[in-house]
C-alpha cells in the first residue's frame, strides 16, 4: 500500500496504523516520487492526499490509473469540493476529508479491499449487455470489440448496473451496494462515476431516471 502525503506527521500516522492492520506501506512525499514508486513497486491501494509538491495528487492519480486501475482513497481539505470531484472524475474511488479519524481511513481502505476482492469472486465470468462485453475475471471492459480503461470502482459500477439491465437503481441503493456506504450523503459521487462511465463507454449507455437513480440501457 502506498501512501502519498507531504506532510510527514499525517504520512507517518497513516502509515503506522495501516501497518498496524496488516498491510505493508510506503510513503511517498511528493508527485514525482509518488508516481515512480507506484511503478515500481506496483501497490494494491494508493491513499493520495490531493496538495503535494511537484504536481497535485490530482495529476498522480490520472498518471497511475493511466498505468493500471488501482483503487485510490484520496485525502483532501474539507471545503476542496472542486478538487473532490476532479479527483472522482481522474479515477479516486473515494475520499475523506481532513481532519479525519485513523478508525475512518482504516475502514474505508477495508471497504475499498473487500470491494475489489468481492466483484472479482462474485457472478458470471463474463456479462454482456448489447455491444458492452464485460469479463469479471480479468477485470476488462470491452465496447464493440474495443478495450476500455475503467478505474475500480468504474468497473464495479458498471458491473453492478449490468447484472440488472434496464432496471433502475436509486442512487442511495448505489452507494450501499458498491461504495458500502450506509447513509446517503454521497449521492454526487454516483453522479460523477456515472459521467466517468458514458464519458468512456458512450452518453447513450447509462440512463437518468431524474430525482431516483441510474439504469444500464442495452443498445441494439
Amino acid at each position: 500500500m502506498l501512501v502519498v502525503e507531504d506532510e510527514r506527521t499525517i504520512a507517518e500516522s497513516v502509515a503506522t496504523r495501516l501497518r498496524a492492520e496488516g498491510f505493508t506501506v510506503e510513503i511517498a512525499g511528493d508527485g514525482p516520487s509518488a508516481v515512480d514508486r507506484f511503478r515500481t513497486w506496483q501497490p494494491d491501494l494508493v491513499v493520495l492526499d490531493v496538495m503535494l509538491p511537484g504536481f497535485d495528487g490530482l495529476e498522480v492519480c490520472r498518471r497511475i490509473q493511466g498505468d493500471r486501475p488501482v483503487p485510490v482513497l484520496m485525502l483532501t481539505a474539507r471545503d476542496d469540493e472542486t478538487d473532490l470531484l476532479v479527483g472522482l472524475a481522474v479515477g479516486a474511488d473515494d475520499y475523506l476529508t481532513k481532519p479525519f479519524s485513523m478508525r475512518e481511513l482504516a475502514a474505508r481502505v477495508h471497504v475499498l479491499l473487500r470491494r475489489v476482492e468481492r466483484a472479482a469472486a462474485g457472478g458470471p465470468a463474463t456479462l454482456t449487455v448489447g455491444d458492452v462485453e464485460i469479463n469479471q475475471a480479468e477485470r476488462r471492459v470491452l465496447r464493440d470489440g474495443v478495450e476500455v480503461h475503467l478505474t475500480p470502482t468504474e468497473f464495479d459500477l458498471l458491473v453492478h448496473l449490468a447484472g440488472r439491465p434496464r432496471a433502475v437503481l436509486p442512487r442511495e441503493r448505489l452507494l450501499a451496494d458498491v461504495w458500502g456506504w450506509a447513509e446517503g450523503a454521497g449521492t454526487r459521487t454516483v453522479d460523477s462515476h456515472v459521467k466517468a462511465l458514458r464519458r468512456k463507454l458512450g452518453a447513450d449507455l447509462i440512463r437518468t431516471v431524474h430525482g431516483v437513480g441510474y439504469a444500464l440501457e442495452a443498445q441494439p
